[in-house]
């Protein structure tokens, strides 16, 4: 079977999803084409090769790019079989009636190869075939797989992707994943609506080996894009004590929620010394009863707990926010960029992060909980369920706060926040509430970070959405870089 999987985005990052799919679909004996569609454009050609097609959807803004993209492949190819398969295939599935005949999350390896058999000879043994008419059918495997290491071969070079940009210096990025899903269920997080608190490890030679690979290819830096490094910290310092024995010079970077950085503050000497250069973390905001309302288990105090203990090891930390929800009160916005001047942390925070607004996919764990009135009904094209902020003046300072994120230059974070700081001056004003406290000048520092600063639960920028549409519009024709 020839089949063509497609990436439309994963953090700038080489897209891990096509090269897992690759990896199984190519030992069962299919013949793939993988195409990242975040730096090349989709050829007519290739959709005439293929028998099938898969489209990687691990997040919300790979899944709003994705509907243009098969939009435009059916227009050329009515009949041709398609799958989204990765973290937000339920929402595919829910958008794509007409678009996808199946939807696989989870574990997805297994269940896309048999899929592709199943459509190679459809008598053969195995899941049926999936019906075209009516919803789109959902598959979920969270069993344990002892899964092959990525094939990278097809996919762009290292050097096409994000880079590390740290002591004045950029290195390429290697991406990979120690573990999937999350012990945790943050009641806003996508991860628990698919792995319901359940975590899956990938074996540790297989992430070192992988590991190798990208050092080969010209990676000194790696990210490990587990929800959470965290949540096996065994299993996390094994993979990252054989890593430094093969690559002693490698650095790396990870995520890791606030109540696990505090817990496990035992690990951050030794992750330091092996080369841990910053970490990811989900602050969300700094109002204490949404972080209770989110089931988020840390509290503003805490966060700032979590900052100086790993600046006490020399290792930085890159919040991420979730500024915007139903709940948040007028000097919420406030407080926020109070937290973030009293902890220095402006030279950390990407521009995105102070425009994020609450998502509510299909299955959140959110729904059912809340008033009936606080969400709408389910908005096929936004993915999600719509609110409403308590105060208009917030929708319009998100939408401020959005535009002004889309064209920040991502080299100075620092610079970015005193636009922020100026425009919630001037909201807070406007309300009649406290303003921020004034800029006291000199905030800006060296932090280490990556050159791709967009966010995998931000919306689509114009241009990732202007670039879907015309590209599907016109049937994917070309193959240069956009």
């Amino acid at each position: 079977m020839r089949v063509l999987l497609l990436s439309t985005y994963e953090l700038g990052h080489q897209p891990l999803g096509l090269a897992s799919a690759a990896a199984a679909l190519t030992a069962a004996g299919h013949v793939v084409t993988a195409v990242d569609l975040s730096l090349d454009m989709l050829t007519d050609e290739q959709i005439d090769w293929a028998e099938a097609a898969a489209v990687s959807v691990p997040m919300h803004t790979a899944t709003r790019l994705a509907g243009a993209v098969v939009s435009g492949m059916k227009e050329r190819r009515p009949d041709l079989r398609v799958c989204a398969y990765g973290l937000y295939a339920a929402a595919a599935a829910r958008e794509g009636e007409g678009r996808f005949d199946l939807a696989i999350g989870g574990e997805y390896e297994a269940l896309l190869t048999e899929w592709a058999n199943g459509l190679e000879d459809p008598t053969a043994d195995g899941e049926a075939l999936p019906s075209r008419a009516g919803p789109v059918p959902v598959v979920l495997d969270l069993g344990r797989h002892r899964l092959a290491g990525p094939d990278r071969h097809q996919l762009p070079g290292l050097d096409r992707y994000a880079r590390l940009v740290h002591n004045g210096q950029e290195r390429l990025v290697g991406y990979v994943e120690a573990s999937r899903g999350c012990v945790h269920r943050c009641r806003h997080c996508p991860v628990p609506v698919v792995y319901d608190g359940r975590l899956r490890t990938v074996a540790v030679e297989t992430v070192v080996a992988d590991v190798g690979r990208l050092v080969e290819a010209g990676a000194s830096h790696i990210t490990f894009g587990d929800p959470d490094f965290l949540n096996g910290p065994h299993h996390s310092l094994r993979v990252v004590r054989e890593m430094r024995r093969r690559h002693p010079g490698l650095t790396f970077d990870a995520t890791v929620k606030v109540e696990h950085i505090l817990r496990h503050w035992r690990v951050w000497p030794e992750l330091a010394e092996a080369g841990l250069l910053f970490v990811v973390s989900a602050f969300e905001t700094v109002n204490d009863s949404i972080l209770l309302r989110l089931d988020k288990n840390h509290t503003a105090a805490q966060e700032a707990e979590a900052v100086a203990l790993l600046r006490r090891y020399g290792i930085e930390i890159r919040p991420s926010f979730l500024p915007f929800t139903p709940w948040t009160e007028l000097g919420d916005m406030t407080a926020l960029v109070n937290f973030v001047t009293a902890n220095g942390l402006e030279s950390n925070v990407d521009p995105v992060q102070y425009s994020i607004r609450l998502l509510v996919p299909p299955g959140s764990l959110l729904l059912g909980e809340e008033p009936a009135d606080i969400f709408g009904p389910y908005d096929p094209a936004a993915l999600g369920y719509p609110w409403q902020a308590r105060h208009p003046g917030l929708d319009e300072l998100q939408a401020q706060l959005s535009a002004l994120a889309e064209v920040a230059p991502p080299e100075d974070p620092a610079g970015a926040f005193t636009r922020v700081h100026g425009l919630v001056s001037d909201a807070a004003r406007q309300w009649g509430v406290a303003a921020p406290e004034p800029l006291s000048g000199g905030a800006a520092r060296s932090v280490p970070r990556l050159t791709e600063s967009w966010f995998c639960c931000a919306e689509p920028t114009c241009s990732q959405l202007e670039r879907a549409g015309t590209a599907g519009a016109s049937g994917w024709r070309g193959g240069a870089d956009s």
